[in-house]
């Protein structure tokens, strides 16, 4: 588990403790088959590129929020309470670095949206890098 925070443009932050899943069998297993996922905890999956992502929640027991990140680890896009074991795509709307699942409503509960910060040290840009 690492640490991981979320920086609102309000300047509110939060930190989770996330597994981190950086190869292609982590990236399909995912959450899957697990029952529980502690409200500050999550899993951040690391693509190395960026380029447009798709998620689904087949075997997946929790509702998840799922927060798209670019690079820099600006939030692109989020795919709020997305069902349990839906075979429905969810795909990021731009090219994605990253995904974060937490558990599902965080992103509502906290203020967390689209343009949020995420602070880790797989994002690495400096100011010139950033969109906003």
């Amino acid at each position: 588990m690492q640490a991981l925070k979320i920086r609102t443009t309000e300047g509110a932050e939060t930190t989770f403790q996330v597994e981190i899943a950086e190869t292609p069998s982590a990236w399909a297993k995912g959450l899957m088959y697990r029952t529980t996922l502690d409200p500050n905890n999550g899993m951040l999956f690391l693509f190395g590129d960026e380029k447009p992502r798709a998620f689904w929640m087949k075997n997946t027991f929790i509702a998840l929020d799922i927060l798209f990140i670019d690079k820099c680890g600006t939030i692109l896009q989020i795919a709020n309470d997305a069902m349990p074991q839906s075979l429905e795509r969810i795909i990021s709307n731009a090219p994605a670095f990253a995904a974060l699942e937490v558990t599902a409503d965080t992103a509502e509960r906290l203020g967390i949206t689209a343009g949020d910060d995420i602070i880790h040290p797989a994002f690495q840009c400096d100011s010139s890098d950033k969109a906003h």
